[in-house]
């Protein structure tokens, strides 16, 4: 749990990139992103040599090889351990600590996105903090921030991240902790799942999922074969937003997941029809409008349902990537509900007669303000391309002065006109 102390510390930080002339969030959150993974590979390397002097054995695949470097020697190879943070953090004069960071520990970064998923969106890194006072303040502000553990890492990263008060041009928006949580809960993710988000943003979903396993299934990663799978199959995340991406990629790595499957991606292109059917689990909450180019979308989607408009083209797209047994939960507008196009029909139709539709948790219409104020749902179903839809449940969460946090218990009703169980 973040501490008042803790928070009072990444309040300054930010502040000082305000006051410093970055006032985009999402800028900032891009910049802090690059510092900890500068700053997390120092702390790679340094378990790696304590290791070492432990054991006598060399450190495979050191992450700085070489040694320092002299005026006449200014190589990258000869200045890979000044690059640690370990090192840079510590040059008084904020221009020579701004001119190490900007030439050299930029370009290692580039040339470390060959080495690792986490690195590889780092590749187009580029250092935007102005002036070398604030870098310096930024780096002294991270550096003060105790991390030395997963949990605090993660919940340092997730209060950062709440900082985002912007949207996308494409409907982005960060989807609420407390909503997230929901329907990790409803569909309890077990060790074997394999999970993707195909509009994954800043992989909250994927993050609480690993944390709802690493919970409730704590063997998993003390057992190699379950372990293996929980940090390099079990989580997929796709966006075209190369900023998401990197702050995703980030969040899974600081929440303990070590190679997830974090691509660059346009999910409903047609460059990408051949993805069927690889997930047990999907999670999302899929962007409710923005541009989409008709002709590159892919051809299948359209055949199921013949629409312009994004969020039943990514409903389409849900049905296609499951396996058949697996289930998704995920967000749409009420337009998918409501809606009287025969695209709308057609689609509702297969969620009832071809696979099976287990609930719908309608939301108040303020849970994502400022970012829309479009009324939404939560759709619970699983694919089985034989239908099998009996009772649908339908929870009904009223509006209320701050929403999941009251006493105040959702309405729930089936479909049909069975009474509701006392605990369903």
């Amino acid at each position: 749990m973040i501490t008042g102390e803790l928070k009072s510390k990444i309040d300054a930080v930010w502040n000082d990139f305000w006051s410093g002339g970055i006032s985009n969030p999402l800028e900032v959150m891009e910049q802090l992103t690059y510092l900890l993974f500068i700053k997390g590979l120092d702390e790679r390397q340094t378990l790696a040599e304590n290791k070492a002097n432990r054991t006598g054995e060399p450190i495979e695949s050191p992450i700085f090889p070489g040694g320092g470097y002299s005026p006449d020697d200014l190589t990258l190879a000869a200045l890979y351990q000044d690059l640690r943070w370990s090192h840079f953090k510590n040059l008084g004069d904020p221009k020579e600590m701004y001119e190490v960071v900007d030439k050299y520990v930029f370009p290692f970064l580039h040339e470390r996105a060959k080495n690792s998923s986490h690195a590889q969106h780092m590749a187009g890194a580029r250092l935007t903090i102005p002036t070398p006072a604030l870098l310096k303040k930024a780096v002294d502000g991270l550096d003060a921030i105790p991390m030395g553990d997963q949990d605090t890492k993660g919940d340092v990263y997730e209060y950062m991240l709440s900082k985002i008060a912007t949207s996308g041009q494409n409907g982005q928006f960060r989807t609420p902790r407390h909503i997230i949580e929901l329907m990790v809960e409803m569909t309890d993710p077990q060790p074997g799942d394999t999970i993707c988000d195909p509009a994954s943003g800043t992989c909250g979903f994927l993050v609480a999922a690993a944390e709802h396993v690493r919970t409730e299934h704590p063997g998993t990663l003390t057992d190699p074969k379950p372990s293996k799978h929980f940090h390099d199959e079990m989580f997929n995340g796709f966006d075209f937003d190369n900023t998401m991406l990197r702050i995703g990629s980030m969040n899974m790595l600081l929440h303990g997941v070590q190679s997830p499957n974090i691509t660059y991606q346009d999910s409903l292109a047609e460059e990408h029809a051949g993805d069927s059917e690889a997930y047990t689990l999907i999670l999302a909450n899929p962007p409710f409008a923005g541009s989409l180019d008709y002709e590159s979308t892919a051809k299948d989607l359209l055949q199921v349902v013949k629409t312009k408009k994004t969020e039943l083209l990514f409903l389409a797209l849900f049905i296609r990537l499951l396996k058949p047994g697996g289930r998704a939960a995920v967000i749409v507008p009420d337009g998918v509900l409501f809606g009287s196009s025969n695209a709308h029909k057609e689609l509702r139709r297969m969620l009832v007669e071809d696979q099976k539709l287990d609930g719908i948790v309608s939301l108040p219409s303020g849970v994502f303000k400022p970012y829309a104020g479009v009324s939404t749902a939560i759709l619970l179903f699983t694919k089985t391309n034989s239908g099998g839809t009996d009772h649908v449940w339908f929870y009904d969460s009223p509006p209320t002065a701050a929403p999941w946090t009251t006493n105040a218990t959702p309405s729930c009703r089936q479909a049909n006109s069975d009474p509701a169980p006392k605990n369903p």
